[in-house]
């Protein structure tokens, strides 16, 4: 059984910033990444693919030329972690040993938590951007008019604000193609505000009242039914045993029994509900009962374990109190990376802590975007130095910029380099 030093698992973004800022700063460790995958995507772009602003070939490169010089590449699926006996069991290559784990494989989409979504998802009008959002910009160049339907599910997600980047963005497409005065926008979560960050949310409500979009709050998605253009939605709102309509119910929704509402789509986006891979929710590094349960159990702010000491995680998979963002990977990858250097060199681990921050860049439209960034329990954190020249809290043309070209740049070339 061959042995590493550092075993990761995933060369997502991850796993592929972790390797290459640890052997920056000692070339000597002996790292092995454990990814299936030849290819290698940068998906914050996907929302621009679905809206025709953005190539999806542009978003695409080979996994081959990011994994760091002298990581040798498993090219195979992790299949069982066993934290007791430090081995991870993979598809075709055996098992491997290890000094130090780092999980980091990502959450999975899981279509089959929403009835009736796995025979719709990507085909006619029903499309997500997470899954193939070059089938979202079809439906949006396609669309005719009637109820253009945006939800999100009960489970987590990666990049919280995604589901209300497209709508915007489809919203603006509407009015150019001249099919807006027929649509109704409709925008519905499981959550309760638009945006969880007061100051954010303030502006967002302001953009969705100024563009008639019928947003939906407590609207939780249960089934879909794809042969009659039907979506029903829970309503849970706490403490209310039943709901109403809207006055004058543009949508046409119907209640059926106390809290279900059916409302007929002419197209839908959704995020599909998500969670961890069944070989992190069926192993020990897992939370294995209760909030959390079936997400990496790593401490809020170190990233190591709070039961294995020689594992440490971020990322999707990390049961973290944030938004599962690039952005926040880039904060915490280096936090885990010293701690754990340290923890090499002492036995001890180190100092470094995590605030919890994340990024949202919610585009409002095709040359709008709004840039959002938080910490734990919903603190707004806004980059100083980018605060000194624009108003974080609007809209803003440089921030549409940032997203379209900044942010792709900084991901290639000095993110998963290791450099930012």
């Amino acid at each position: 059984m061959k042995h590493y030093q550092i075993l990761i698992i995933g060369g997502g973004t991850a796993g592929i910033t972790i390797a290459a800022q640890l052997k920056r700063k000692d070339s000597t460790l002996q790292i092995a990444i454990i990814e299936p995958s030849s290819k290698h995507y940068y998906q914050p772009a996907w929302t621009l693919v679905g809206a025709g602003a953005f190539d999806f070939k542009d978003t695409e490169r080979n996994e081959a030329d990011y994994i760091p010089k002298g990581v040798d590449w498993i090219q195979d699926k992790a299949t069982g972690i066993d934290p007791d006996l430090n081995q991870v069991s993979t598809a075709n290559s055996g098992n491997f040993g290890y000094d130090y784990l780092i999980p980091v494989p990502g959450l999975v989409m899981a279509p089959e938590l929403l009835p009736g979504l796995t025979e719709a998802l990507d085909k006619g009008v029903v499309c997500s951007n997470y899954t193939d959002p070059e089938h979202t910009w079809e439906v949006l160049k396609n669309f005719r008019g009637g109820n253009a339907v945006f939800t999100q599910p009960t489970t987590p997600i990666k990049c919280g604000g995604a589901p209300q980047k497209i709508m915007y963005m489809a919203e603006e497409y509407f009015r150019k193609s001249g099919v807006r005065a027929k649509t109704n926008v409709l925008f519905a979560t499981p959550g309760t505000v638009i945006f969880g960050v007061p100051e954010f949310a303030k502006t967002l409500n302001k953009i969705i009242h100024e563009r008639n979009i019928i947003f939906k709050p407590f609207y939780a998605p249960v089934k879909i039914d794809a042969e009659k253009q039907e979506i029903y939605f829970q309503y849970s709102k706490p403490g209310e045993s039943n709901c109403t309509i809207m006055e004058g119910n543009p949508l046409g929704e119907e209640i059926i029994g106390a809290t279900e509402i059916k409302v007929h789509y002419d197209m839908l986006h959704l995020a599909p509900p998500q969670m961890a891979p069944k070989f992190i929710q069926e192993s020990k590094v897992s939370i294995q009962e209760g909030p959390g349960k079936g997400w990496i159990d790593v401490d809020i702010h170190s990233m190591q374990h709070k039961r294995y000491p020689n594992i440490f995680s971020i990322g999707d998979v990390a049961n973290l109190p944030t938004a599962k963002t690039g952005a926040a990977i880039r904060k915490q990858a280096p936090v885990l990376v010293e701690n754990l250097l340290k923890m090499i060199q002492s036995g001890k681990i180190g100092q470094k802590s995590y605030n919890g921050y994340s990024s949202c860049p919610i585009v409002t439209g095709y040359s709008k975007m709004l840039l959002c960034e938080f910490k734990y329990d919903n603190v707004k954190d806004s980059d100083p130095l980018i605060s000194t020249f624009v108003d974080t809290t609007k809209e803003q043309y440089s921030m549409w910029l940032l997203k379209k070209y900044g942010l792709p740049f900084m991901y290639w070339n000095l993110m998963l380099r290791g450099k930012a």
